[in-house]
């Protein structure tokens, strides 16, 4: 059975994460995740790309994120442990499996704090007053000196509020999503009930106007991207007050939370749309691009003081998510440092609970992530699949658990595994396919570079320190990233690079069958029961473990 390990760590003992978060907590870091700067482009973004059927690829995407949902809401409360996306592989595949899923998890993480910071600056941007007087981006929409001076100042706060401990950033947090949460409902009700055109859902080429390939398509420029984030609470997990009871609600909760919001704002995007706008089509439906859209529709529709509100929100919704995104990343690097797949100082924490070490290498990485690299819009494909990869690993290590651990105690069970698990997989799969081949090969590169720190990290380790590799229980993964990176090339998404080669359908099936072998071989070969029982044991000042 598995308790929270409220006990006194043994003498001598390491101080570890403090368990001080409630269910409305954990509850508010998911939902706080999943209404960033999502909700601001989420809906534009889709209907340029798949026009009025974006309704279907929202209706799809919660589909696939309510199946990933319930496959981390049994892990989450089985397992409840700090960085958990990076600690499930480790117990089922071993410290490879465990470092490759906990480093691709780190990854869309890491970078989703910055881009959220820069999304706020962008915004803002917008105003007059700022844009006249802070210069705060550049035309080609990097940030200028100054708005690197103003990303610098807020990632700092975030910085402060996250090595205060998790207690602080829950408190903080949930304060932010009572307010990101009020703003998009109270935007519907306004589009829905000042300026709605039916007509819109027909418009400018019909309902579907890119057939199927748009509606997949529209998943990772911006859909998937914007209702991510469930699995925040379960990053937490190791600081939760009582994991087993609050940890499963918290995430099914908010991910239907924020499933409605996004529905109802598509609906009331659409149909505050000037007709007129779409007699050429949905390529470009409003003129105002890509940031503001909202504000624009407001104030079309006389409610000028919306628009005033939608900028306050478009730096508070943003900049509540990267601040969250910046302790959970942190919360990761811990993992692996405790797991020694990156170097172990990073695996500390102060006495008072906290990974200082994991949460100033984040700030510095988001520093970097700030240089002339690409916009927002550039970022979220990856983001996504790296996102879709760690998903990947959560139903695999679920049913590969289930085997080795069979007796514990799991107060959440995710209904009809046998079909779910799989069915999550497989989605997971396909998120990464339709991202595209040109985003596909880049984060296999990545994943290739963390291999390579993985291996430093090694060789600088103390052999004592260094976990046996169980190349066995691994062996799936290479010929998994590698047949993505084949299946990409020859599909038929992506900007450039890719042959489009795969009949329409015929595309799909192919991943659905080369997911469902991967998935069925990574089951049958994770590490026997004693290795898993022994990885618990390593977790025994996070879980308390009883026979």
């Amino acid at each position: 059975m598995v308790e929270p390990a409220q006990k006194a760590a043994p003498a001598g003992a390491r101080p570890g994460l403090r368990r001080s978060v409630g269910f409305y907590g954990l509850m508010f870091v998911s939902l706080g995740s999943i209404i960033g700067s999502g909700w601001l482009l989420g809906a534009l973004k889709a209907a340029k790309v798949a026009g009025p059927a974006s309704l279907v690829s929202w209706v799809l995407t919660a589909v696939i994120m309510a199946t990933l949902a319930l496959v981390h809401a049994e892990l989450g409360a089985a397992y409840p442990v700090a960085g958990g996306t990076a600690r499930y592989p480790a117990l089922a595949y071993g410290v490879l499996g465990g470092f490759v899923g906990g480093w691709v998890a780190w990854l869309q993480a890491v970078a989703l704090a910055p881009v959220e910071v820069e999304a706020s600056l962008e915004y803002l941007d917008n105003v007059g007053w700022i844009k006249q007087h802070l210069n705060l981006l550049s035309p080609s929409g990097t940030l200028t000196a100054s708005g690197f001076a103003w990303a610098t100042v807020l990632m700092a706060i975030f910085t402060l509020i996250n090595l205060v401990g998790v207690k602080l950033l829950s408190e903080s947090n949930s304060a932010t999503v009572i307010w990101k949460t009020a703003v998009p409902v109270l935007t519907v009700v306004v589009l829905l009930s000042l300026r709605f055109h039916p007509g819109n859902f027909t418009a400018g080429g019909g309902f579907a106007p890119h057939g199927a390939h748009g509606i997949f398509a529209a998943l990772p420029v911006g859909v998937v991207f914007a209702l991510q984030g469930f699995e925040q609470a379960v990053q937490v997990g190791g600081e939760a007050r009582d994991p087993q009871k609050d940890l499963s609600r918290a995430i099914i909760v908010a991910m239907v939370i924020g499933t409605i919001v996004y529905l109802l704002l598509e609906v009331a995007f659409i149909g505050a749309l000037d007709p007129a706008a779409l007699l050429k089509g949905w390529d470009n439906p409003i003129a105002q691009g890509s940031f503001g859209p909202y504000a624009t529709l407001a104030t079309l529709a006389g409610a000028g003081w919306l628009s005033y509100v939608l900028y306050a929100d478009a730096f508070v919704s943003p900049a509540g998510t990267g601040m969250l995104y910046l302790g959970t990343s942190a919360r990761l690097s811990y993992a692996m440092g405790r797991e020694r797949s990156l170097p172990k100082g990073l695996g500390k924490v102060n006495l008072r609970g906290v990974p200082v070490w994991s949460i100033v290498l984040s700030f510095v990485v988001g520093e970097i992530a700030f240089l002339p690299f690409p916009s927002w819009q550039s970022l979220v494909s990856v983001i996504t699949s790296a996102t879709a990869l760690m998903y990947a690993f959560a139903p695999v290590s679920m049913i590969a658990l289930r085997r080795r651990d069979p007796d514990r105690e799991r107060p959440y069970r995710a209904p009809m595994p046998r079909v779910l698990a799989p069915a999550g997989f497989v989605a997971a799969n396909l998120i990464i396919y339709w991202g595209g081949f040109d985003t596909t090969w880049k984060i296999m590169i990545a994943v290739v570079i963390g291999f390579g720190l993985f291996l430093v990290a090694r060789a600088t380790s103390s052999a004592v320190e260094r976990l046996p590799i169980d190349w066995k229980a691994a062996q799936w993964i290479a010929p998994w990233l590698a047949g993505h990176v084949l299946i990409g090339w020859l599909g038929r998404y992506g900007e450039s690079g890719n042959l489009n080669a795969l009949p329409e359908w015929l595309d799909l099936l192919v991943v659905i069958a080369f997911s469902l072998a991967i998935f069925y071989w990574a089951v049958n070969v994770a590490v026997p029961s004693d290795k898993v029982r022994a990885a618990i044991e390593r977790e025994s000042l996070e879980l308390a473990v009883q026979s």
